[in-house]
């Protein structure tokens, strides 16, 4: 595996600029790409289905076109929930070996639309849960990337692809964007259309995506908006940002490296001159992990009712518990887990007065040692079920070197104004010469 980062492809929003500027063609952006995965792939194993042919196709096809757009020329992976019109969806599970047809999902035509090469399909775990697939963690193939975007999150660290879809049910997404070193956004909970996408929990399922900058998050999150991208402002001064420190219920489930991380990130904020204020969750929001795990129990047994009614024999036995316990769940304990759950929602703006986002641990602590599990997405399952925005923002590493991110929590709907505070809080978090 190589493991110079300087040898890494641009990042999107450099790509853009060079295509842009007729310095760099869509087949020079694919060729990159394709000469990282071959470098990479046997070690790291991010990919399901990838076809070198048809993405030079693809990316000839706009070259010779001239095509405008905020994403023209650029690779894209797509986590293998996704449905694609050139690659079959497979889910992760022996189910669908012979993949699921269809056109493509709705963000995975929206990025189309907006000129990405879709390069292929990366390795999920099954049905976007906990049994996981065979991908490796590009910093120390020897641990766990997280999941279950699995394949998204090393394809991105790897430098195989500058952006690649995700999605969070749990900790899906910010966990896997922690363990691997990158950025991640998952998105403000029902602003993107998750049509076409392989559903385990309405009420949560969220789309995302991760990059090595902020601003490629961002460049991403106008395409599927339909915006015209705008650069994130540059770094705000320090003194400008207003943080609320908060270790969450959660916290007795942090390792020693997570929270000598955590404890590093809230110092680095206050030398740098951030406005830094510790919060206490209500007492009220102490189920609220729970209820996030009844709902998706519940959810799950009826959005996979087919496949456990019929393929009962090829799910995993962390599925078959998770789908037995949803059917053992009663409606009235469904509903009350609803219920806490909007009333929290209405009682999130307030706990946020006056500081701008939240920062909270986006993992126990390093990517575990070994690939038979994905971690533990403890502290991302209230802030899911609570639907706001959250970035993962690498910068920090255990004392063996693997990255720890930490997870800025943001305002419903501010995505936007999230990704700036982020891009300057990793100005902060990768500064040398500070205490760690």
């Amino acid at each position: 595996m190589n493991d110079d980062t300087h040898s890494l492809p641009p990042l999107a929003i450099e790509l853009r600029a060079a295509l842009d500027g007729h310095r760099h063609t869509a087949l020079d952006a694919v060729g990159q790409c394709l000469a990282r995965i071959e470098a990479d792939e046997p070690t790291i194993r991010a990919w399901r289905a990838i076809d070198p042919d048809h993405a030079r196709m693809q990316a000839r096809r706009i070259d010779s076109r001239g095509a405008v757009g905020p994403l023209v020329g650029i690779p894209l992976a797509v986590k293998d929930i996704f449905l694609t019109q050139d690659f079959p969806t497979r889910c992760g599970s022996p189910v669908y070996e012979d993949g699921l047809d269809g056109a493509d999902a709705a963000c995975v035509a929206a990025a189309r639309a907006a000129g990405a090469v879709v390069m292929g399909k990366t390795v999920t775990t099954e049905f976007a849960y906990f049994n996981p697939g065979p991908t490796a963690n590009p910093c120390n193939p020897r641990h766990t990337p997280g999941g279950s975007s699995s394949g998204s999150a090393a394809a991105v660290a790897s430098g195989m692809v500058p952006l690649a879809f995700g999605s969070q049910t749990a900790g899906s997404l910010i966990r896997p964007a922690s363990y691997c070193g990158v950025f991640g956004l998952k998105a403000t909970f029902g602003c993107h259309d998750l049509a076409g996408a392989k559903g385990l929990s309405p009420s949560l399922d969220t789309l995302g995506w991760l990059a090595r900058d902020a601003d490629d998050l961002e460049l991403m999150r106008s395409a599927l908006s339909g915006e015209a991208y705008r650069a994130l402002p540059m770094h705000r001064q320090p003194g400008q940002l207003r943080l609320g420190v908060c270790r969450t219920w959660e916290w007795p489930a942090i390792d020693p490296a997570g929270a000598r991380a955590f404890e590093d990130a809230e110092l680095r904020c206050r030398e740098a001159g951030v406005q830094v204020r510790r919060l206490e969750l209500p007492q009220a929001w102490q189920p609220l992990a729970q209820a996030q795990k009844t709902i998706m129990a519940f959810e799950t047994a009826r959005s996979l009712s087919m496949e456990w009614q019929d393929h009962r024999h090829q799910l995993s036995a962390a599925l078959r518990g998770l789908i037995e316990e949803g059917l053992a769940c009663a409606q009235a304990d469904y509903a009350a887990a609803q219920a806490l759950a909007r009333a929290a929602r209405q009682e999130l703006d307030g706990l946020m007065a006056g500081v701008d986002a939240l920062l909270v641990p986006s993992a126990p602590g390093a990517a575990p040692l070994g690939l038979d599990a994905t971690g533990d997405p403890v502290f991302c399952r209230i802030w899911t079920l609570l639907g706001p925005p959250c970035v993962n923002v690498p910068g920090l590493h255990a004392p063996d070197g693997l990255p720890i991110g930490m997870q800025l929590v943001g305002r419903s709907g501010r995505d936007r104004d999230l990704l700036a505070l982020a891009a300057s809080l990793h100005t902060i978090l990768s500064r040398e010469g500070l205490q760690s």
